[in-house]
């Protein structure tokens, strides 16, 4: 007997006026890490805000919507328009992207959003920065736009020199990123190789 497939519904997107936005107590992210919120203030200015923010209707104590919508996953980037607003970069009725939803947990949705993002594997930065290299970027610019230090993106493009079969065999978890930069010493990728099956021998 077959068995039929629940659908799902997407909660819906809005644009919310920037006034109309506030953040809620049910936001689990307490603790400072990352960018800083003046880094993402530029962010947005150079780049526009590439994720929109979740949001739930805030009601009054008979249930009514108020018109104001607090948000519960997204907190960073509000305080980074605010930011912007307090700075006069941004008008204060400017029309925010959110996701609107009512049901579920806020908590579980502040955790959500912070628990599933995953960080960006150095092999993808590394041929990210590769490309903004060749597309005529220098490393400092680089390093400014995405907020790292340019030892980190001359790190990483260090990475082009190395055999594109060791960095498959990085890309599967076959060596460390230690082992893979010790690599970029030598342009030979045949000798690259070569040392590289002589110590995966040893290490047998």
């Amino acid at each position: 007997m077959a068995t039929s497939v629940q659908k799902i519904t997407l909660s819906p997107s809005r644009d919310i006026p920037f006034n109309k936005l506030l953040l809620s107590q049910s936001n689990v992210r307490r603790v400072k890490a990352g960018v800083s919120i003046e880094e993402l203030a530029e962010d947005i200015v150079r780049r526009g805000l590439l994720q929109g923010l979740s949001v739930r209707p805030v009601v009054d104590q008979a249930g009514i919507e108020t018109g104001m919508f607090e948000i519960p996953a997204g907190g960073r980037r509000y305080r980074a328009l605010e930011l912007l607003v307090k700075q006069k970069r941004l008008a204060k009725t400017a029309p925010v992207p959110c996701i609107v939803r009512d049901g579920g947990i806020a908590e579980e949705d502040s955790l959500a959003e912070n628990v599933q993002r995953a960080p960006l594997h150095p092999l993808d930065q590394f041929r990210a920065f590769l490309a903004l290299r060749e597309k005529g970027q220098s490393e400092e610019e680089i390093a400014a736009a995405f907020f790292v230090s340019v030892n980190v993106v001359k790190q990483r493009l260090k990475l082009a020199s190395v055999s594109p079969a060791l960095l498959v065999t990085y890309a599967e978890d076959g060596m460390t990123l230690d082992w893979l930069m010790a690599f970029t010493v030598s342009g030979d990728h045949e000798r690259q190789e070569h040392v590289f099956e002589l110590l995966k021998g040893l290490l047998r």
